[in-house]
């Protein structure tokens, strides 16, 4: 019955230490052998790269929370909703205003201030560089986010850091809500993409241009970013460790959390033969 397989990284695939589980690993390079499998990540197509290629993926990858199609058979974008530069520069002047410090993921790199710099940022940073320079995730500080934004190809996205009245500031302001699509990425931590971009919606995209439907579909996350694939896939799975928000929009819970193997067990039930 199940043809696709799409899964989210951080919290999903990923350990808290982000690796992957040895059985998931093998459970998902099995599965890749005879069904179509689709990573459906908050991440930038570099920072997510490594997993790629560890898993020997080949199917294109759905980035930045549905807001683009990447393909790294030739390292090109099939599709995107990318911020338009004008609608980049009032967002940007409004995360100042708002005091919020900020990441914006560009065409090929995640970029953050050199003046107010974010700590997971450099953890990042530290993390990428232990892999090789062809499938080295590409982050790096700047000093001026406006005039990049003005030279880029592509915005994707920004998330921004802040106290919580202020991401309640920014989150409710009525030109923000009406030009942006806000997700809670973590717990001090919003993701702003364009309008109407989301996991499910480029997923329902993808899905219906390999001439599938929703009830072949398979979808595992566990944030709230990844509510919108549980509800259009014909199974929405989420994790253990997912809040009780994202579970009440699944129809199954795995039975452990991600630094285990019962997406291993799941997956090879679900996908027999």
């Amino acid at each position: 019955m199940y043809k696709i397989l799409a899964l989210d990284l951080d919290g999903t695939v990923l350990t808290d230490t982000h690796t992957i589980h040895p059985e998931v690993k093998s459970a998902i390079q099995d599965i890749s052998r005879s069904y179509h499998v689709v990573i459906v990540t908050g991440r930038h197509h570099t920072a997510a790269r490594p997993y790629y290629l560890e898993l020997g993926l080949t199917t294109p990858i759905i980035c930045c929370n549905g807001t683009y199609l990447y393909d790294f058979q030739t390292e090109t974008v099939l599709e995107h909703n990318a911020i338009k530069k004008e609608q980049a520069l009032t967002f940007l002047a409004l995360a100042k205003e708002f005091q919020m410090k900020v990441v914006m993921y560009v065409t090929n790199a995640m970029v953050y201030s050199r003046s107010t710099p974010i700590a997971y940022m450099h953890a990042l940073e530290k993390w990428s560089q232990q892999y090789p320079e062809y499938q080295r995730p590409q982050i790096r500080q700047i000093d001026d986010f406006e005039a990049l934004a003005v030279t880029e190809d592509h915005i994707w996205k920004f998330v921004v850091e802040g106290l919580p009245s202020s991401i309640e500031g920014l989150t409710a302001h009525p030109w923000v809500q009406a030009n942006f699509n806000s997700e809670r990425s973590w717990s001090n931590r919003i993701d702003f993409a364009a309008k109407n971009n989301n996991k499910g919606t480029l997923l329902a995209n993808y899905v219906n241009q390999l001439g599938y439907h929703p009830h072949h579909v398979i979808a595992v996350g566990d944030n709230h970013n990844d509510i919108s694939m549980l509800k259009y896939a014909g199974l929405g799975v989420a994790m253990l460790n997912a809040d009780a928000t994202v579970k009440a929009f699944a129809q199954h819970i795995c039975s452990t959390d991600n630094n285990n193997n019962g997406l291993a067990t799941f997956f090879r039930e679900q996908f027999k033969g």
